[in-house]
């Protein structure tokens, strides 16, 4: 039960992309910001890079007390399209929303994605992405946590595929 001098979450709507622009912005106005953020590996020209992406895009968090802070200035924050209302007030998010998403952060501030099942040599998996996306498959071997060996079966004959860990699972 949350008291009436205790300060909530509201989500905060932002422009396309910028994220990252209205969590700066809200901080200099010294708003407590929080910017769920998760890690992905994005391959490009033979390098694989790890970048942050953001968990709910387009949607940050702001930590309020209504009764004694003004929110009207979000609204005209760089970044920031809106603030998330229902009629003309912001409505909060549910208690312990934030806190456990930041249950889940890892040591440097992401949501770490857990594999509910690991996939072993005979297990037949399913592509998630990528060209050969929605197909069946067998698992021929794991090359190491990031890459699965799978083989598909392709205009009558079986094919070997070599796919990011990722974007597999078991079937």
């Amino acid at each position: 039960m949350t008291t009436p001098n205790e300060p909530l979450w509201y989500a905060v709507h932002t422009h396309p992309r910028e994220e990252h622009k209205a969590l700066v912005n809200l901080r200099r106005q010294n708003y407590e910001v929080y910017l769920p953020r998760y890690a992905k590996k994005v391959r490009h020209a033979r390098r694989v890079e790890r970048v942050l992406r953001p968990f709910f895009p387009r949607y940050l968090f702001v930590s309020l007390n209504l009764a004694i802070e003004g929110w009207r200035a979000i609204r005209s924050t760089l970044g920031v399209s809106d603030i998330v209302c229902f009629g003309d007030q912001p409505t909060p998010l549910p208690p312990g929303v934030i806190e456990e998403l930041k249950r889940y952060e890892d040591t440097e501030g992401c949501i770490a994605f857990k594999r509910q099942k690991t996939i072993k040599k005979g297990d037949p998996v399913l592509v998630l992405s990528g060209p050969f996306s929605q197909l069946l498959g067998r698992c021929e071997s794991v090359t190491d946590n990031e890459r699965v060996s799978i083989l598909l079966d392709l205009l009558g004959r079986k094919v070997r595929v070599l796919v990011d860990a990722e974007t597999v699972e078991a079937a």
